[in-house]
């Protein structure tokens, strides 16, 4: 079996969503002193390669907690969008719908994990136009990710494509990288959550498996 690391680091001064805060890992307790080491981890629930639940914005929406642990594992069909010049749209869907059909994820490979640690990381990244994402959320998925910070434009009001997928029991699995090194279209996906009571979202090492 072959596995590829979809995850970025998480540490100090590291991207985040504008708005939010970076995480911070402070050492509370050192080998030299106490006999073991130890940090203390404050960060967001949506830090770095994370998954969004249904209740990051439904109201009475489900939490992470409240699924399986299946729901984070499955087939996943990459799709190649770093070649759009625009946003995502449906007839660049339309050719992957046989396997959408059978998989249980959509990776989208934008190409935008190149500028993490960058400004231009949060700008003009390939989204989905509404027609696009209302079209795939009639598919029986477990969830969607992508190698951006995430499914709508950073200057967003509505956060349409959260509200679409996240209305349909979905998850959203964001700022994934490494995607350029899967040699294949099909391969079994897991995102793992922290397992957190009542969680809107949760960092996760997601990796694909062949």
């Amino acid at each position: 079996m072959k596995i590829f690391d979809l995850t970025h680091m998480i540490k100090e001064q590291m991207p985040v969503y504008p708005g939010t805060e970076p995480p911070s890992l402070k050492n509370t307790n050192t080998i030299e002193v106490d006999g073991f080491a130890e940090k203390l981890f404050s960060m967001y629930s949506h830090t770095g390669t994370h998954i969004d639940a249904p209740k990051h914005m439904v109201e009475e929406g489900l939490g992470l907690d409240d699924f399986d642990i299946s729901k984070f594992v499955g087939k996943a069909i990459l799709i190649d969008v770093t070649e759009v010049s625009d946003n995502i749209t449906l007839p660049d869907l339309i050719d992957y719908e046989r396997f959408i059909e059978n998989s249980d994820f959509v990776i989208f490979y934008t190409g935008w994990s190149k500028y993490w640690g960058s400004d231009q990381y949060f700008e003009n990244f390939p989204v989905l136009e509404h027609d696009a994402a209302k079209w795939l959320s009639n598919f029986k998925l477990k969830g969607i990710g992508i190698d951006a910070i995430s499914i709508d434009a950073v200057d967003t009001v509505d956060f349409h494509n959260h509200h679409v997928f996240l209305n349909q029991n979905f998850i959203i699995i964001e700022n994934l990288t490494n995607l350029s090194e899967i040699p294949e279209k099909q391969f079994t996906f897991s995102a793992l959550p922290l397992k957190t009571f009542d969680a809107d979202g949760s960092p996760t090492r997601a990796i694909a498996m062949l």
